[in-house]
């Protein structure tokens, strides 16, 4: 498949460029037609030995293939689990790739997996704007919640899955009942259906959704805080706090479950080398637990992408541009490491990493697999536009923001806004640093340069245009 239609970008180190592109190389190779035999209509990310379709990866997929402009659509990876709905509601958490049928495990019998539907969706919406697909998929989600309201959520309102739901492998997790990073999925899957709701203009679901969503943030706020070390924590079944500080517990802050003050709490201890500010950022589990290894094994204490993108994705949430941005290429650069080892030793891109040096955790059954590309362009594509470079895209409202903590020589060409390619790249010369930009059609460009105080927004006309920072 032809990647000219790709968005190219331009940094100012070069290795980032060439792991973009060779990712898009990657997903081209990878790219694998479904079956009658499995139900798979469309186009998937495949990965080495794959024997099942596993909904939250197809999730992460989708986030980094939106960036292709329709080369490679996102769409199919979650209208297959779609088509899969039962009729009480059910999406399980994977399918057979032979004949696609659900595949369940005796410790996880309802197959169930972290609900990302409906967060995905949104960020569909803004990247690609179609809002007919989202009037026809919000049947299907809210019969989805409605399954997991049914069937997990218990008294107090909260929900309790096996944890092996939670996808976090080894990490010592026997005494959990209330998971903190599924009960937040939960509230997240909310709040974005509320926020669909808006966008359909749709009063009545935005606030049924929004009302579930500040009744889960309530609970999670009065149970799982815990005041003394400032920090969420899974629940046993006594509804008591299990003092095993996870990274998972970070999707509060996508979700914005915390207030300020018990954000700053929570970023702290990102900063903290100790806590979760290890060299390459952010282990699984906290560095002074006693689960904790250096020579991580498995899943305990190993730094996976998605949680480093909720993480850096939360810190955005809370103003926390600049250290999100620094966090993302701290690990591009591990990433980069393990894929060019020193000496003579062949290199890829993994399903982890290790959080104190280059290289991947010690095998626990499958995990980490070798060029497992649903988490590995998760970052190289997706962090790497939006938290790198700096930009946040929406086509239904013509808008591009680029926040960046200084200038740099960086950009991005030929990205898709709506029926329009848009290039935007900034460079140095003799009058100074200057902006050019180039559409088909008119966009409001939004310019902040957090370390000189600068923001600017201008309409974008037609053809091709420059500004000097020096004028804003």
């Amino acid at each position: 498949m032809s990647h000219e239609s790709i968005p190219s970008i331009h940094f100012y180190d070069q290795d980032f460029v060439d792991l973009y592109d060779r990712s898009w190389v990657w997903i081209g190779e990878h790219w694998a037609q479904g079956t009658e035999q499995n139900g798979f209509s469309g186009n998937y990310v495949a990965c080495a030995d794959q024997k099942t379709f596993n909904a939250f990866d197809s999730c992460l997929s989708a986030l980094y293939l939106n960036y292709s402009n329709q080369t490679y659509s996102p769409f199919d990876m979650l209208d297959f689990f779609y088509g899969k709905q039962e009729e009480s509601g059910a999406i399980r958490s994977d399918y057979s790739i032979e004949d696609g049928s659900p595949v369940v495990s005796e410790e996880n019998p309802e197959g169930v997996t972290m609900p990302l539907f409906a967060y995905v969706e949104y960020v569909f919406y803004h990247k690609i704007g179609n809002k007919k697909r989202l009037k026809d998929i919000v049947p299907i989600l809210e019969n989805y919640f409605n399954w997991l309201k049914t069937m997990f959520q218990k008294e107090n309102g909260l929900f309790s899955v096996p944890v092996s739901a939670c996808l976090t492998g080894n990490t010592p997790r026997e005494r959990t009942v209330y998971p903190v990073d599924f009960n937040t999925m939960v509230a997240l899957n909310a709040l974005y259906l509320s926020n669909i709701g808006d966008i359909l203009n749709d009063k009545e679901l935005s606030f049924r959704y929004k009302r579930l969503y500040f009744s889960l943030k309530t609970r999670i706020n009065n149970l799982m805080w815990d005041p003394e070390t400032h920090f969420y924590y899974d629940l046993d079944a006594q509804e008591q706090r299990i003092p095993l500080k996870l990274i998972g517990a970070y999707w509060t802050m996508l979700t914005e479950i915390p207030n300020d003050e018990r954000a700053s709490y929570m970023i702290e201890y990102l900063k903290d080398p100790d806590c979760f500010g290890t060299d390459n950022p952010f282990p699984s589990v906290s560095a002074d637990s006693e689960c904790y290894k250096e020579n991580v094994c498995g899943y305990c204490g190993a730094v996976v992408p998605s949680n480093v993108y909720g993480v850096v994705k939360g810190l955005e949430k809370y103003g926390e541009y600049v250290f999100a941005r620094e966090c993302a290429i701290r690990h591009m650069y591990f990433i980069l490491d393990t894929l060019h080892p020193e000496g003579d030793k062949p290199g890829d891109v993994w399903e982890a990493y290790l959080p104190t040096k280059e290289g991947v955790p010690a095998q626990d059954g499958e995990f980490p697999r070798k060029r497992f590309l649903p988490q590995a362009c998760l970052v190289t594509i997706t962090l790497m536009i939006e938290d790198i470079i700096g930009l946040d895209v929406s086509l239904p409202r013509k808008t591009v923001y680029w926040t960046v903590p200084n200038l740099e020589v960086m950009g991005i060409e030929k990205l898709s806004l709506k029926r329009n390619l848009i290039t935007i790249l900034s460079n140095k010369n003799a009058r100074g640093w200057e902006i050019r930009l180039e559409s088909e059609k008119l966009y409001y460009f939004t310019i902040e340069i957090i370390d000189e105080k600068k923001k600017k927004t201008l309409p974008i006309p037609s053809g091709k245009c420059s500004m000097l920072i020096d004028k804003l």
